[in-house]
């Protein structure tokens, strides 16, 4: 537990879970406690207080878990990204544009791509396809005549064909070769049906970027071709009369860089791969720098996985002036700027909020420790050491003790010495001491490294209703952190330390690593749970990636989804647009195979049985019967207690 004793004031909250540092001016706690929302960061007088979301919500009769989307936080990154680079272009006088595309494989979401295509508008912002899907996707929705689709990824004649299709449709279409086999194949199909394409080629860069995904650059980079083999495309598609057909050059050193070096390195070594290639004839009309804007999850502003040492700004002009810089050395024009900066883009705008619904402590029952004739000296001797904490002075040594005991105690169960009651009282006496000794060393100077774990042994484990599998993969996945904080009570000091567990049936089902502070901890501080009182949490951050990669673990589907756009005119400054129904039973039984009616037409045939032999009365089956098919139905996460 912590210490309670001080006062606790909003500033205080905010040291604590950092949202200054990982929200980008979107997130704020407000005065009153509540997490607020600044939706359109050019106009912080419309701040939305998350309580009343919740509340909404509730009275909507919408189950939690819920995905919580501020599409205007969407759309302000959008604007951000744009605006960032087109003024920038200015101020470097900078002799071309920007184009910038949004890659769909970040979320895949329908309403996300068109929001992202309506903001893009104004800027002929485009889309990024590495599938066929992706590609179907990108010509039915990217309806912004003057912006790129860019074709990443490996394509069969299929995905060629297709893209063919839509070049001949009208579309700015851009095909980036991954690998020269893919060359050959394009240019045969071109002339075979006759659609003069736009054609890049990705580099395989030497250079590597910093972070999970800095095998994305080097010899060993998944796509890409060399530079031999960047000579030989070129040539091979002047051979062909295609030379002016070679239109962007393509480079990316992974996702999430987390180290500015790594890109001014990059561009500067794209820079010159662009310049040689104008010398040599080809007059390439853009450079694409790829993906790697980062966001700060943890709020460190470091070379962490989980954050950046730089800003979207610094960003921008190490791109632009780097490329200007090269360009204007070698006296080769400036080519158009393209970036593919998905998850800068989506990964504040939504959110999971999930309710806890338990405690689980180790020591959270207790049974009673009196003195029994003819005890154990095991008991005994753990008593002892409980009634004594407080008088002896060395630490290590009472928690040295105490752990031989109780190991002690369990080898002697074992072997029938010692009784599973008195088992019971050492569990009891030993969690005790463990408890005086963790309050002792709050005022220590020195704690010895067996110790320091207590605070993480003796927390509390918040059980809450979500599946880390469904909505936090990458924390599972991949140690990724994401910011996880109380949507109300923050002008309470919180005073248990904890970590969260989902309600999967898998011990991999928990988050213990938690933005904290300055820094990274493996317990969170959180507000003490009171009876017959909701308790929400956020997980922030998730519109990257987490909304489209959960899987069916435990056939927990997709959670229920509420769209939020604020509005200056409603007295709460927001309204909810749409809600999307997560999975229900039924649908994650069919994508598994199984067959729902059929399920349900055994079962009742079970109950008919049941109530012809006479152990359940008629209505009885009947409302079992039903019952189960309303199962069927419903939410497949745990309902909300009124």
């Amino acid at each position: 537990m912590l210490n309670n004793s001080e006062s606790w004031t909003i500033e205080d909250a905010e040291k604590l879970y950092g949202v200054n540092r990982w929200g980008s001016g979107y997130f704020e706690i407000g005065n009153n406690g509540n997490l607020h929302v600044t939706p359109d960061l050019n106009n912080k007088d419309m701040r939305i207080d998350f309580k009343s979301v919740i509340d909404e919500i509730k009275q909507e009769g919408i189950q939690f878990p819920v995905v919580v989307r501020f599409h205007d936080v969407l759309r302000s990154q959008v604007s951000m990204l744009n605006e960032t680079f087109n003024r920038t272009i200015n101020e470097a006088e900078y002799k071309a544009r920007y184009m910038g595309v949004y890659p769909v494989k970040v979320n895949q979401m329908r309403e996300v791509v068109e929001e992202i295509v309506e903001a893009g508008q104004p800027y002929e912002f485009g889309l990024e396809a590495g599938s066929k899907a992706e590609l179907l996707t990108a010509l039915a929705y990217n309806t912004n005549e003057g912006a790129l689709t860019i074709l990443n990824g490996y394509k069969d004649e299929e995905f060629l064909r297709l893209a063919l299709l839509a070049t001949k449709l009208g579309r700015k279409i851009i095909i980036v070769i991954e690998k020269y086999s893919e060359l050959v194949m394009l240019v045969k199909l071109a002339k075979e049906l006759e659609v003069s394409p736009s054609i890049g080629l990705r580099s395989k860069m030497t250079v590597k970027g910093r972070g999970k995904w800095e095998g994305s650059g080097g010899d060993r980079a998944k796509f890409g071709l060399t530079i031999s083999e960047i000579i030989s495309a070129a040539r091979y598609l002047e051979q062909h009369d295609m030379r002016e057909s070679f239109k962007l050059l393509h480079f990316h050193i992974g996702s999430q860089l987390t180290d500015i070096r790594a890109i001014k390195e990059a561009v500067n070594e794209g820079a010159r791969i662009y310049a040689e290639l104008f010398r040599m004839g080809f007059e390439l009309d853009y450079v694409d720098v790829g993906g790697g804007l980062g966001i700060d999850y943890d709020g460190t502003k470091s070379t962490s996985e989980s954050s950046r040492n730089y800003s979207m700004d610094e960003y921008v002009a190490d791109v632009v002036f780097g490329m200007k810089e090269v360009c204007d050395l070698e006296q080769v024009p400036h080519p158009n700027l393209v970036s593919e900066s998905g998850r800068a883009i989506t990964a504040h705008h939504s959110c999971v909020v999930t309710e806890v619904v338990g405690e689980i402590r180790a020591n959270s029952v207790e049974v009673q420790t009196e003195v029994k004739e003819g005890e154990h000296i095991f008991v005994t001797n753990m008593r002892d050491l409980a009634f004594g904490v407080d008088k002896q002075n060395n630490l290590q040594e009472i928690f040295n003790d105490a752990s031989q005991w109780k190991e002690q105690a369990m080898d002697a169960f074992k072997l029938r010495v010692v009784s599973l009651e008195e088992l019971a009282k050492i569990e009891t006496l030993y969690w005790q001491i463990m408890v005086k000794l963790q309050q002792r060393m709050e005022d220590a100077e020195f704690v010895p490294e067996e110790m320091q774990e207590l605070d993480y042994n003796l927390s509390s484990q918040y059980l809450c209703n979500f599946s880390v599998f469904q909505s936090a993969a990458d924390t599972w996945a991949i140690d990724q952190v994401l910011p996880v904080m109380p949507l109300t009570r923050m002008n309470e000091k919180p005073t248990v330390n904890c970590s969260l567990v989902d309600i999967t049936c898998d011990s991999d089902g928990k988050i213990d690593q938690f933005v904290l502070g300055q820094g990274i901890s493996d317990v969170l501080p959180m507000h003490k749970l009171k009876p017959n009182e909701h308790y929400y949490l956020g997980l922030f951050l998730t519109g990257a990636y987490q909304d489209v990669m959960g899987d069916m673990h435990n056939l927990f589907g997709r959670l229920n989804e509420v769209h939020i756009y604020a509005y200056d005119d409603d007295p709460e400054d927001f309204y909810i647009e749409e809600v999307i129904d997560g999975s229900s039973v039924n649908d994650v039984l069919s994508i598994m195979q199984y067959h729902p009616n059929t399920m349900a037409q055994t079962v009742k045939r079970l109950i008919d049985k049941n109530i012809a032999e006479g152990n359940i009365k008629p209505r009885e089956g009947v409302r079992w019967t039903d019952f189960y098919e309303n199962c069927l139905k419903g939410y497949t996460y745990l309902k909300s207690r009124e």
